[in-house]
């Protein structure tokens, strides 16, 4: 058998139809030898393709024994820890890097960027929406919606109160993986699917969507929203905004590059080059129409700010005397408080 792009040894949750609800993947692995297929092959009967294997912990052991032999030690161990579970349990194996058509593939991916070992764009989410269930998050685990008004009762019998965090496809990020080096002040707003680099600071109000992140070190106190990648040394001041794929911008990848400020309530609709700033309270989306001035302040032409986009050094302004959106050099870069980004 040819390597693989990517295995998930994981535990994760059922409804009462025996539908994958969730998993849990402690450590996703990309790009496993080829040998760790054979193992797989072996064991659990996968035969090539994309795969989810539901296994027992009676087969954890032959598997464990199997990826050591193949020289993989680190699902090996995966292997030998799912032994103890009450949980299903589940081999999710991508022989490509299709498309997800299930909830453990899923899950798979989004685990993918969120432990780091792709970046937002880096793996194929094409109708992850479509793959994923809509639960309701409780202090139980997730639950089906159908089978949640027993439950509550149930809960309420005991005794006891069913708190539903959230109902949505996409779990808070955290309680799956927590990179090592940020600090998330309010971890439900930062989805299971986040790119989180060293030293990123998500503050209270700073949200981060899936297929979405920052290569860090960075303060975000805005929005990033599904598809757009904050380039390291960037500040995202409060209430601010980019616009993502899914919110009105088209097919036009949205991108922040170093060294760039968003000031409060500012937002961005074009990708921006390195070293930008926009000014506190003005959105740029790609049909602003933008005076963009010389060295010595005079109109040199006027654009679309999409004929700006990655385009680097630039700073955004309101003219306060006619109110015109101005595009001029920005010789300055963004200094980041060294020990306010300290995370370790």
């Amino acid at each position: 058998m040819t390597e693989l792009y990517s295995v998930g040894l994981g535990v994760g949750t059922k409804n009462r139809k025996d539908e994958w609800l969730e998993v849990f993947y402690p450590a996703p692995e990309l790009n496993p030898n080829a040998a760790t297929a054979k193992a797989l092959a072996e064991v659990l009967g996968y035969q090539g393709g994309n795969q989810v294997i539901e296994f027992t912990v009676n087969q954890c052991d032959a598997l464990a024994e199997a990826l050591n032999a193949a020289g993989n030690s680190d699902q090996a161990q995966i292997a030998q820890q799912l032994a103890a579970s009450a949980r299903p349990l589940v081999a999710t194996i991508l022989g490509s890097d299709d498309a997800p058509g299930s909830v453990p593939e899923g899950f798979l991916k989004l685990h993918l960027i969120s432990h780091r070992l792709v970046k937002p764009h880096g793996t194929n989410l094409n109708g992850v929406f479509g793959a994923l269930k809509n639960l309701a998050w409780t202090n139980q685990g997730p639950i089906e919606l159908d089978e949640l008004p027993e439950r509550q009762l149930q809960a309420r019998l005991n005794g006891e109160v069913l708190e539903v965090a959230c109902v949505d496809k996409f779990p808070k990020m955290t309680n799956y993986v927590v990179p090592t080096g940020v600090r998330i002040a309010h971890t439900a707003r930062v989805r299971l699917g986040a790119y989180l680099g060293e030293g990123t600071t998500i503050m209270h109000e700073g949200f981060v969507n899936f297929n979405a992140g920052t290569a860090g070190p960075g303060m975000i106190e805005g929005r990033i929203s599904a598809g757009v990648f904050v380039e390291s040394g960037s500040d995202l001041g409060g209430g601010s905004s980019t616009m993502g794929t899914l919110s009105g911008g088209g097919n036009i990848v949205i991108s922040v590059g170093k060294e760039c400020l968003l000031g409060a309530n500012a937002g961005t609709g074009i990708p921006l080059g390195d070293r930008c700033t926009i000014e506190s309270g003005l959105y740029i989306t790609a049909g602003t129409k933008v005076a963009v001035l010389d060295d010595a302040g005079n109109e040199v032409e006027v654009v679309k700010a999409r004929d700006l986009a990655n385009k680097d050094d630039l700073l955004f302004r309101r003219n306060s005397q006619t109110g015109r959106t101005e595009c001029l050099t920005n010789k300055s870069k963004v200094q980041l408080n060294e020990e306010l980004h300290k995370n370790a």
